[in-house]
């Protein structure tokens, strides 16, 4: 047999009430059904007031970090790590496209022209990966093609090297973080059965819930920090194939302007 609350008897009341003054109503009975009205707002009143005294409790992100233990304290340095490393390497890449589109133009009429030199100033202007190759190309001229094409090719590794650098980083992050997000779990875990089994048969269901939601607090956190990070890492690879795109047709051109010449017979 089921025990009902007073409140439930209330919400029971209330509709029965409810159901009463549409049938006084419908047969047209209205002193009674104003009685009724009466009645029945003094009985829903209680049951009105029940809703904000239940609802009237919520938590900041800050109060969450705060509760969820030691490890939280981990995975804020090492979101400030991912935050570091990601916007570094941007910026970086963000300078290394920058290349005027008339770069390869300017460099082929440098070198008809014997204006080696001028070339080689113009290659420094630019603080990007495609003119410090075209640069290094420049520098070899007068040496056999195969051994200008080695150095320039030796000069993309070094700088697809510097691009890269860090980037290990982000992706130990961003698989890690969840994992010490799990390792919070298990340790809140550990906790919560722990403290049920000193507190033999008073057990309370508050000893239960503060572990895990210890627990539940740590895996979100590890999830957050390794989500941003592991998408920080994919775009900054995406950056940086697109660059090396870049610099083989740079390459390419390059190795083809110092073709042009020879295949002229104008100039050396």
């Amino acid at each position: 047999m089921c025990s009902c609350t007073p409140e439930i008897l209330k919400i029971i009341k209330t509709y029965v009430i409810i159901m009463l003054f549409q049938v006084l109503q419908a047969v047209g009975l209205d002193s009674a059904a104003a009685e009724m009205a009466e009645d029945m707002a003094q009985g829903a009143a209680p049951v009105a007031n029940l809703a904000p005294q239940q609802v009237e409790q919520s938590f900041s992100l800050i109060e969450m970090a705060t509760k969820g233990g030691w490890l939280m304290i981990v995975l804020a340095i090492l979101s400030v790590i991912a935050i570091y490393i990601f916007g570094k390497k941007w910026w970086m890449i963000h300078k290394a496209g920058q290349v005027d589109k008339n770069f390869m133009r300017d460099i082929r009429d440098y070198i008809h022209e014997g204006k080696v030199k001028s070339a080689v100033s113009l290659c420094q202007k630019y603080d990007s990966p495609v003119a410090r190759l075209v640069e290094k190309g420049i520098e070899r001229i007068g040496r056999p093609l195969a051994d200008i094409q080695t150095s320039v090719e030796n000069m993309g590794n070094v700088e697809i090297a510097r691009l890269e650098k860090g980037l290990p980083m982000l992706a130990t992050i961003a698989g890690g973080a969840p994992m010490i997000g799990f390792l919070g779990t298990v340790l809140g875990m550990v906790q919560a059965f722990f403290n049920m089994a000193n507190a033999g048969n008073n057990i309370d269901i508050t000893l239960l819930s503060s572990g895990i939601y210890t627990a539940m607090i740590t895996t979100v956190g590890g999830l957050i920090v390794g989500i941003l990070a592991y998408f920080g890492y994919n775009y900054l690879v995406a950056q940086i194939s697109n660059l090396m795109f870049m610099m083989e047709n740079a390459t390419i051109d390059f190795m083809d302007l110092l073709h042009e010449p020879a295949d002229n017979g104008e100039e050396k």
